[in-house]
């Protein structure tokens, strides 16, 4: 049995949209194929990306997308993807599998793909292998709207006016992949980046991202802040769930009950990493100006047999779902710190919404989560009162429809009956809920709806009062109309 209380009065800040964010690293199928074909592929497309997945992907209402990486952006020259493809270098990516990638999408590309989804852009600058003149050249050749060489140049790529830049990052993972920096050493590093890092357009200033540390290194975070918490707008950390260890990750299918629980335990982990880390973040920072982005974070789990293990392809299921519901609901519990956040990754990649085939698609049930969630997207969080099992989750926000919860029972056996206390007259309510049978049920391409969301039923209102039975293994939403 659980409860929650919700006071009408009692409102934290805004859920901040970014934090539905998504991840599309040059790694795997994440980007050749699964976003892009080009525009000679039979696979139907518009402009070379895929028009099955570009309208899945806006019905997620994805907000701000994160690229070109990951460990790939500390290794990216963003001058050898502009130009006409045909002359663009061939390049090794060293990462991720050593393949030979032809460089077709980059800048122009990325800025129509988010045009085409209707997201933001999060760019990434190269600061291990970069220099300090080629990122503040990128970022006149992306953002400038004037006569200079790298405007001047966009514009001769075929695109006259500048792009908006929302959030861009100075480096990515610099404790490792990005350099195997000292956290001194990256703090002298990114005052000297971010000082060439111009804001062309003051209507629309860069918010300027910090590498912050790896999972609990609580160290780097009191240096970065200590040293450059006043010229950066955001810090970013990450953190990845894990069935077991690092060196033995375990498979995505077919795994037993214990592995369910403990990939949902090192998810929730994410709440004693932002809590310590916030408390380090408001020593140097009282009022909170300096975002959280955990702009990487999701389930890693083992590659699917036979495929390329530095694609990093996995299958995802139910037990996925329970994670980004469960994440999601710890981000949504800390909007005072957390500004953004992006999943890893966006297609064919760890905790994908989307997995393709060539042209097949299928949508996973991390997919369903985030589209049932889409209600949250910049509602006001609510301050409630919460009595929970040891298996449930949940958030309540205002919307001006009412109150949106969202509920996750990880539970695998037992149902739980919950009672919602209001202030208010309820006058309505209706529901959504991701549930199967199996513990790995999942969507393949032989069986791609297979785990859907679907209308749910048992949950009624009387008075104040909303009860709903939560079947085990399931993420619900509720829609609840009130009487103001």
């Amino acid at each position: 049995m659980s409860t929650i209380t919700v006071n009408a009065a009692r409102t934290n800040a805004p859920i901040s949209k970014y934090i539905y964010g998504q991840f599309a690293e040059h790694l795997g199928r994440c980007i050749y194929g699964g976003l892009w074909v080009g525009p000679d592929s039979d696979i139907p497309n518009t402009n070379g990306l895929r028009n099955d997945v570009v309208a899945a992907l806006r019905d997620l209402h994805v907000p701000v997308l994160r690229w070109p990486g990951g460990c790939f952006a500390d290794t990216y020259h963003w001058e050898d993807g502009i130009g006409p493809r045909q002359t663009r270098k061939q390049i090794i990516n060293t990462n991720w599998g050593g393949v030979v990638e032809n460089n077709h999408f980059g800048t122009h590309e990325y800025f129509e793909l988010l045009r085409q989804i209707g997201a933001e852009a999060y760019v990434n600058g190269n600061v291990g292998s970069g220099t300090v003149r080629e990122m503040a050249e990128w970022v006149e050749y992306m953002t400038f709207n004037g006569v200079s060489p790298q405007a001047d140049r966009r514009k001769q790529n075929g695109h006259a006016d500048p792009w908006q830049v929302k959030f861009f990052g100075v480096g990515n993972e610099s404790w490792g992949c990005g350099g195997n920096m000292r956290p001194e050493y990256y703090a002298d590093l990114y005052r000297q980046y971010q000082t060439f890092i111009q804001n062309y357009d003051p209507q629309h200033p860069l918010y300027k991202i910090a590498s912050g540390p790896n999972i609990d290194d609580y160290r780097w975070m009191d240096v970065l802040m200590d040293r450059a918490a006043d010229l950066m707008d955001g810090i970013s950390l990450h953190h990845y769930a894990l069935a077991s260890k690092w060196e033995d990750k375990r498979p995505a299918l077919a795994f037993p009950e214990a592995e369910w629980f403990s990939l949902i335990k090192s998810a929730q982990k994410m709440d004693e990493l932002i809590t310590k880390h916030s408390t380090i973040m408001d020593k140097y920072d009282p009022a909170k100006r300096v975002g959280l982005i955990v702009d990487e974070w999701g389930s890693w789990l083992d590659v699917e047999p036979g495929t390329n293990p530095g694609f990093l392809y996995q299958q995802n299921t139910l037990r996925d779902a329970m994670v980004a519901a469960v994440t999601l609901h710890i981000f949504q519990h800390h909007t005072d710190r957390v500004h953004m956040a992006n999943i890893a990754q966006m297609v064919n990649v760890l905790q994908a919404m989307i997995l393709t085939d060539g042209d097949q698609m299928v949508k996973t049930p991390t997919y369903d989560v985030f589209k049932m969630f889409v209600p949250h997207q910049g509602a006001v969080a609510m301050d409630t009162v919460d009595e929970l099992s040891s298996t449930t989750s949940a958030s309540v926000s205002k919307t001006a429809d009412g109150y949106f919860v969202s509920l996750c029972n990880f539970g695998l056996d037992a149902a739980d009956d919950l009672t919602i206390a209001f202030d208010q007259p309820v006058t309505g309510v209706t529901g959504t809920v991701l549930t199967a049978d199996a513990m790995d049920a999942h969507n393949d391409f032989d069986h791609p709806d297979a785990v859907h969301a679907d209308q749910f039923s048992a949950v009624t209102s009387t008075a104040e009062t909303v009860r709903a039975t939560l079947p085990p293994k399931s993420v619900v939403t509720l829609q609840v109309q009130v009487n103001a």
